[in-house]
């Protein structure tokens, strides 16, 4: 059974994760920021042509953030970010180049290389970055 947060997007999909060991059951103010942040990757969605997202985190608790290597300051501890694919739409690098020119809010967009995150922490400083090849991240997108 799913909890539908949006048209497209279910709380378990935003909460899963492949770390079986961890109890990843968002508490209920987590579950009110990932209603708003599904509703923000509906606007995601039509961006890109409203193509499938495949998202592959959303919400850690923070034994699974730490178990994953998570900045200890991560949106994803508290449901503003999400990590994702949109495979219908290209590589990651032309979903984040999309979503930078459009009028969305956000708080960071990162080109991690094999997928993109995206988070709605209410900063909104709308930061677009890329992971670097040898480690840390520069700023805008990699030409």
């Amino acid at each position: 059974m799913t909890t539908p947060l949006t048209a497209h997007f279910a709380l378990e999909e935003l909460s899963c994760t492949q770390h079986r060991e961890f109890d990843n059951t968002p508490p209920p103010e987590v579950v009110a920021t990932l209603r708003n942040t599904a509703a923000q990757m509906e606007a995601v969605r039509r961006i890109l042509g409203d193509r499938v997202i495949s998202v592959s985190s959303g919400y850690r608790c923070p034994a699974l953030n730490r178990a994953v290597g998570g900045a200890a300051t991560s949106a994803h501890l508290s449901g503003h970010a999400v990590d994702f694919n949109c495979y219908g739409f290209g590589e990651p690098r032309a979903v984040c180049a999309a979503l930078e020119k459009a009028a969305i809010a956000f708080d960071q967009l990162i080109e991690e290389g094999t997928w993109c995150h995206i988070s709605f922490d209410p900063r909104l400083r709308r930061q677009v970055l890329t992971r670097r090849a040898g480690g840390g991240y520069g700023l805008g997108l990699a030409q």
